[in-house]
């Protein structure tokens, strides 16, 4: 089981957290074509080593963090609140 470190509650299980998808690519937006949806949701890359990742903290604070995970090993290597750039914050 994942431990993430919450940067309002401290470290907490994966399971008080919802997976909210890769942090590291923009969202295609409201007017985008059904093509770029389509690509969006299931045309993306499966990377291996460090990656960045949005969180939602549902049974905690209900704020939404970045979490730089090697999904590899599962290591967290990383967390920060959604809004701040990728390199400010470490875990």
């Amino acid at each position: 089981m994942l431990r993430i470190p919450c940067p309002w509650c401290g470290e907490r299980n994966m399971v008080e957290f919802t997976y909210g998808g890769a942090a590291d690519r923009p969202h295609p937006g409201l007017a985008a074509e059904p093509a770029d949806y389509f690509e969006h949701v299931y045309l993306r890359a499966n990377p291996r080593g460090p990656h960045l990742e949005y969180w939602h903290h549902v049974n905690g604070c209900r704020q939404w963090l970045k979490v730089k995970r090697d999904t590899l090993s599962h290591e967290i290597v990383a967390a920060m609140p959604a809004a701040a750039p990728a390199g400010e914050a470490e875990a």
